[in-house]
């Protein structure tokens, strides 16, 4: 059964840094370009950073040089490191398989909340 667990979300103050992982279960992870993607209230799904299986990345503007995304192969789980955490951050980030221009191969996983909030 495929699986995709966020975690480390919490929260921050402005300014503070995060650090999210996404283990993934079912999948031969290693295949697979992975993403990062969030929802805040009241808005859509949007993409946040991608991972190919040859470790190069994308982010979107808004945390480009804020945001670095990860994986460990070994483990098939994806980090997001986070800093400089702005309000505008605070929403559920999940993690799908799948890049930029392609739809999110997988059931969506519960995600992880980011509040960010002085």
């Amino acid at each position: 059964q495929v699986q995709l667990v966020e975690s480390g979300g919490g929260l921050v103050q402005p300014g503070e840094s995060l650090r999210l992982s996404c283990a993934a279960s079912g999948i031969n992870f290693s295949v697979y370009t992975m993403a990062w993607h969030r929802q805040a209230p009241g808005k859509q799904r949007e993409l946040v950073a991608v991972i190919t299986t040859g470790g190069s990345t994308y982010y979107a503007d808004s945390v480009k040089g804020r945001f670095i995304m990860s994986r460990d192969n070994a483990r098939n789980t994806v980090y997001l490191q986070m800093n400089s955490l702005k309000s505008e951050d605070t929403a559920v980030y999940y993690c799908n398989a799948g890049g930029r221009f392609t739809t999110p191969i997988l059931n969506w996983g519960q995600g992880t909340q980011v509040t960010v909030s002085s």
